[in-house]
C-alpha cells in the first residue's frame, strides 16, 4: 500500500509546480528516471499523458476568460500540426535512421545560437 505514496507525491508536487508554469512535466520526467526507476522512454510517455489533460484545461480556462491570441492561435496551428506529423513518422521509423538528421539539427542549432552571439557581441 506504501508503494504508490511517493509516486502520487511526486504527481501533486509536479503537478503544483507545472500550474505556476514552472515546467512540472520536465521535473515529473527527472523525478520517474531518478527517483523512481522508470524507463526514459515510459517516463516520457507518462509525460506526454501527464501534459496533455494540463494543457487542455489551460486551454478550456484561457479561452473561458478570453486569453486567447486568434491570430497566435492561427500561427501556431500549422507548426504544431507538422510536429504531430513528424512524430507519428519519427515512430514508424528506425531510430538509427533518425540519429545523424537529429545530429545535424543539433549541430546546426547550436552553430546558429553561436554566431547569433557573436554578432551582438555576447549581449542578450
Amino acid at each position: 500500500m506504501v508503494e504508490w505514496v511517493l509516486p502520487f507525491l511526486t504527481a501533486l508536487g509536479t503537478g503544483a509546480l507545472s500550474s505556476w508554469g514552472v515546467g512540472g512535466g520536465t521535473l515529473l520526467l527527472v523525478c520517474m528516471t531518478l527517483f523512481l526507476g522508470v524507463e526514459h522512454r515510459e517516463a516520457q510517455a507518462v509525460n506526454l499523458l501527464f501534459f496533455l489533460p494540463t494543457a487542455g484545461i489551460s486551454l478550456f480556462f484561457h479561452r473561458k476568460n478570453g486569453f486567447l491570441d486568434k491570430k497566435t492561435w492561427k500561427e501556431a496551428a500549422p507548426p504544431a500540426a507538422a510536429a504531430l506529423a513528424g512524430a507519428l513518422i519519427s515512430m514508424a521509423v528506425d531510430v538509427s535512421l533518425l540519429r545523424k538528421p537529429f545530429g545535424i539539427f543539433l549541430l546546426y542549432g547550436g552553430a546558429s545560437m553561436l554566431v547569433s552571439g557573436i554578432r551582438r557581441g555576447g549581449r542578450r
